[in-house]
């Protein structure tokens, strides 16, 4: 089961993917809302969102071009409180991310770098036994609710950022019911937009370089396989095809499982506030920026995860460096 979310100037509805058409939902206009009712209704999700179909339908394919009044939104947000969506992920789950990231690191001592030690960590002791606690991963904070971007929407590179780079991944979605415990709606294809140029610098400005944009979609997927799941990463400069690479999502191909990166998410009990959403990124295992590419202005990434819906597609858009001048801070007399 994939939807969607959709705007069309004030009003907002969710649909349910019947390649090639939308099959429009009644009775709440938007996901979070279907969740909350299916929590409140001891319902599975799944069964709420067939008995809300209705006969309307609209082409997907003009609206995945942007020629439909309709526009694709983000498949999952916080509707009335962009900033109780709280945007996150973890790194170094994946072999070619733990590379990438040893990489940018001093290594002339030949000893190895502490994401090197992170990384191994997770390989001995990230999937652990059922009822067990495995190692805590990497853990960092992208945002809230306002950075997320839609199918099409552009990915800024603010002017106090050095670089912008594609991070081609897998994100997963949460609510937290009444009771304080998380449910997980589903997974999305993402693009985890991050300064890797800044990183480099020092690993230790990880931090500030996740402080970006980000996208989704265009898709939710209830309940995805995710064991092993191909997909391609693709860049494109002035309508070609410049780099393109194929990727691997999915458990197998991660040193952590599923549940342990979910528990050492969900452990903090500020993650566990009733009504917040959670976005949850899960790493990626190849970026471009790896192999020496940098993207400029009206670049486009492309990324698809099989089983995922259509394409997330997003322009690069690189802000003036004029707009960036010492910030003045106003204090009370």
């Amino acid at each position: 089961m994939r939807l969607v979310q959709l705007r069309q100037g004030e009003q907002r509805r969710v649909a349910l993917v019947e390649e090639p058409r939308l099959r429009l939902l009644s009775g709440a206009d938007s996901i979070y809302e279907l969740a909350n009712a299916a929590i409140h209704e001891g319902d599975a999700f799944s069964a709420l969102v067939q008995r809300s179909l209705t006969a309307e339908t609209l082409d997907y394919d003009a609206v995945y071009a942007g020629r439909s009044p309709w526009h694709l939104l983000p498949p999952i947000d916080h509707p009335a409180q962009p900033a109780c969506c709280f945007v996150t992920g973890t790194g170094l789950t994946f072999l070619g991310s733990a590379r990438d990231r040893d990489a940018m690191h001093d290594v002339s001592k030949g000893e190895p770098t502490d994401s090197m030690r992170m990384f191994q960590w997770g390989v001995a002791e990230g999937k652990p036994a059922p009822g067990a606690i495995g190692v805590a991963p990497e853990w960092f904070y992208k945002g809230n609710g306002t950075i997320l971007r839609a199918q099409g929407e552009p990915l800024l590179v603010p002017p106090y950022a050095e670089d912008g780079g594609e991070e081609a991944e897998v994100a997963a979605c949460y609510i937290i019911a009444p009771n304080g415990e998380p449910y997980r709606l589903g997974m999305a294809a993402g693009n985890e937009f991050s300064d890797h140029v800044c990183e480099k610098k020092n690993y230790l400005y990880l931090a500030g370089s996740k402080l970006r944009t980000c996208s989704l979609g265009p898709e939710l997927v209830v309940d995805p396989a995710f064991d092993s799941v191909p997909g391609t990463v693709s860049l494109r400069r002035d309508g070609r095809v410049f780099w393109t690479r194929d990727i691997r999502a999915g458990e197998e191909e991660m040193c952590h499982s599923l549940a342990n990166l979910e528990h050492h998410h969900f452990k903090f009990e500020l993650n566990r506030r009733a009504g917040d959403v959670h976005v949850h990124f899960l790493g990626a295992g190849l970026l471009s920026f790896g192999e020496g590419i940098h993207l400029r202005d009206g670049d486009v990434m492309e990324i698809q995860f099989d089983g995922f819906g259509r394409p997330l597609s997003n322009p690069v858009q690189y802000a003036s460096s004029a707009e960036y001048r010492p910030l003045k801070v106003h204090t009370f007399s």
